[in-house]
């Protein structure tokens, strides 16, 4: 069941502008991922975050893992290692210790992509009140000109690991595909006459009655 769900996942996300999938050859549980972050207000804006994906055999009812392979990330959720803190990776159920409610936990409904936008907002709206780096915790609170500086560095030295072919996308590609329009036909809800006929006979029903008294006077 993991593989046939993962198959179906990855198939559409190839098609996707903001992130390049390289799956593992003979290992579908396994997924080398590139990130664009396109969002022009984010601090990280044209970043290419390179990232692991690894997916347990039990998925999708237990959430795959998520470890940065872009070195050197100071982000208030990203541990030393890469390693992700994000609700949506712990496992499903309400967690008395973290306090974290089963709605903001792993559960079979999500899958892969919302896993990847939720690491591209935390990126930019970080969880500073659990992080797990600390020292990037206080920058991003008490010294944001800091932490901006050391976010763009991370931008300038992501875009040498862009593999070839792989481009940022542009607005125009990112922006979702024109919808076609389909006017009203107002002819529709007024129909004429002779479409409120039905078909039905031009005959007289009072012929049909005399027809049927004749009838019985036959008998």
């Amino acid at each position: 069941m993991a593989q046939k769900r993962l198959m179906q996942e990855l198939s559409p996300l190839t098609k996707e502008k903001w992130l390049h999938i390289d799956p593992e050859e003979q290992n579908i549980f396994r997924w080398r991922v590139g990130l664009w972050v396109v969002n022009p207000e984010s601090v990280f804006h044209g970043a290419y975050l390179r990232c692991e994906m690894r997916f347990p055999h039990d998925y999708p009812y237990q959430p795959p893992t998520f470890r940065f392979l872009t070195k050197g990330i100071t982000h208030p959720n990203v541990y030393a290692d890469g390693n992700l803190c994000i609700s949506i990776l712990h496992k499903p159920g309400d967690d008395e210790q973290s306090g974290e409610m089963a709605n903001e936990r792993w559960n079979v409904l999500h899958g892969a992509e919302s896993v990847l936008r939720s690491v591209l907002l935390l990126m930019d709206d970080p969880e500073i009140n659990s992080p797990a780096n600390v020292d990037a915790s206080v920058l991003y609170r008490d010294q944001r000109s800091t932490y901006d500086a050391l976010a763009r560095q991370i931008v300038k030295q992501s875009l040498e690991s862009v593999p070839e072919g792989v481009k940022m996308p542009t607005e125009s590609e990112l922006a979702p595909a024109p919808q076609k329009v389909i006017e009203d036909d107002d002819d529709f809800w007024n129909p004429s006459e002779e479409e409120e006929d039905f078909g039905g006979s031009d005959s007289d029903m009072d012929d049909f009655d005399e027809e049927e008294e004749d009838e019985d006077d036959d008998k």
